[in-house]
C-alpha cells in the first residue's frame, strides 16, 4: 500500500463530467455527448491508457475548457498515483491554479487542489481548500455532492471522536457513500476507493475486500487495485496470496516505471508479509534491496503505514 486514496490524501481521480445545469436535485447533468466522452475518459483512466483519456478530455475544451483543464488535471494526478512521476503532480496543480470554473465545478476544482497541496507539503493549505469545497455541497440534495460531503465529513467526525457530546454521523457518511458507489455511473471509482480506505482504518477488512474486488471484477488488470488488494489479504492473514499479488506487482513496476514509488512499496510490504508469515529469510533477501539511494530518496512520498515497521 502507498497513497492511501482516502481524506485527505484523495480528492481525485474521477470527476469525469461536465456541468450542463445546476439544479439542487440534479447538481450534474450531461450532454449526452458530453457524457459519453466521459465515460470512455474514465474507462481508459481505469484502463490505465492515461494519453488517450487525456486526447478524449480535450474535446471537451470546445465546449469549455475550464472544465477539461481540471479533467486533465485529474488524469494528471491518477497517473501519479500509478506511476509515481511527480512531475505530474506539480503540472497538476499549475493547471488547477488557472482553471477558470464556477458553482459546482469550482468546488471540484478546490478539492483537487486540496489534493495536490496536500500532497506537496503544504498541509493546512490543502485542508482549508478542502474544507471550503466540501462546504459547497453540504445543503445539496445531489447523491454525488452528498457523498463528496461525506468523504470530508467522515473524517471531520473521526477526528473529533474521542469528544463527548459531539455529533457523529459517521455511519450516516457510509451510507451514502455506498449508495453513490453503485449509483453514480461517473464518480463511482472515487466512492468506492474512499470506503475502501474507510473500512481499512476502521480494520473492517472484508469488506473492503470486496469493494476492492468489485472494482477488480471490472478491471481485473488496474494495477493500483491489485496492491490494493494484496494490502486487504496481508491484514486477513492470506499470506500466500497477498505475496503472489506483490511479487507480480514488483516485477510489474520495476519493468515500466523502474524504481518508482509503487515498486518500492511492493518491496517493502513483501519485506512484512513474509515476516509476519514466518519466511524470515526471505524477508531478509527483500529487506537488502532498501539498502539502495533511490529508495532514501522517494520515501517521502510512501505511506508511513508502509514504512512503519520494517
Amino acid at each position: 500500500m502507498i497513497l492511501r486514496l482516502k481524506m485527505p490524501l484523495l480528492f481525485l481521480l474521477f470527476f469525469f463530467q461536465f456541468l450542463e445545469a445546476g439544479s439542487d436535485d440534479s447538481l450534474f447533468v450531461l450532454e449526452k455527448k458530453y457524457q459519453e466522452i466521459a465515460e470512455q475518459a474514465i474507462e481508459k483512466t481505469m484502463l490505465q491508457d492515461y494519453k488517450s483519456a487525456i486526447q478524449l478530455i480535450k474535446k471537451i475544451e470546445e465546449k469549455n475548457d475550464g472544465v477539461a483543464c481540471i479533467l486533465e488535471s485529474i488524469i494528471l494526478i491518477s497517473r501519479f498515483d500509478d506511476l509515481g512521476d511527480t512531475l505530474d503532480l506539480i503540472k497538476a496543480s499549475k493547471k488547477l491554479g488557472l482553471c477558470k470554473t464556477e458553482g459546482a465545478w469550482n468546488a471540484v476544482r478546490n478539492y483537487e487542489l486540496g489534493f495536490v497541496q496536500s500532497q506537496l507539503g503544504h498541509s493546512i493549505k490543502g485542508a482549508i481548500t478542502t474544507r471550503n469545497a466540501a462546504n459547497y455541497f453540504k445543503k445539496s440534495k445531489d447523491i454525488n455532492a452528498k457523498a463528496f460531503f461525506s468523504i470530508y465529513g467522515y473524517y471531520f467526525d473521526n477526528s473529533l471522536s474521542f469528544l463527548p457530546f459531539v455529533s457523529d454521523e459517521r455511519d450516516y457518511y457510509l451510507k451514502v457513500l455506498k449508495e453513490a458507489s453503485i449509483k453514480s455511473y461517473l464518480f463511482w471509482p472515487l466512492f468506492s476507493t474512499s470506503l475502501i480506505w474507510i473500512y481499512y482504518d476502521r480494520e473492517e477488512f472484508k469488506k473492503a475486500l470486496e469493494i476492492t474486488e468489485s472494482v477488480l471484477k471490472r478491471y481485473p488488470k488496474n494495477s493500483v487495485f491489485l496492491q490494493i488488494k494484496s494490502d486487504m489479504l496481508y491484514k486477513l492473514k492470506r499470506y500466500d496470496e497477498a505475496i503472489d499479488i506483490y511479487l507480480a506487482s514488483a516485477q510489474e513496476y520495476e519493468k515500466k516505471t523502474g524504481y518508482s514509488i509503487r515498486y518500492w512499496c511492493a518491496v517493502a510490504n513483501l519485506v512484512k508479509i513474509y515476516r509476519d508469515q514466518g519466511n524470515l529469510n526471505q524477508s531478509n533477501i527483500w529487506k537488502q534491496k532498501l539498502s539502495n539511494d533511490s529508495f532514501e530518496s522517494i520515501k517521502k512520498w510512501i505511506a508511513p503505514s508502509v514504512l512503519e515497521d520494517l
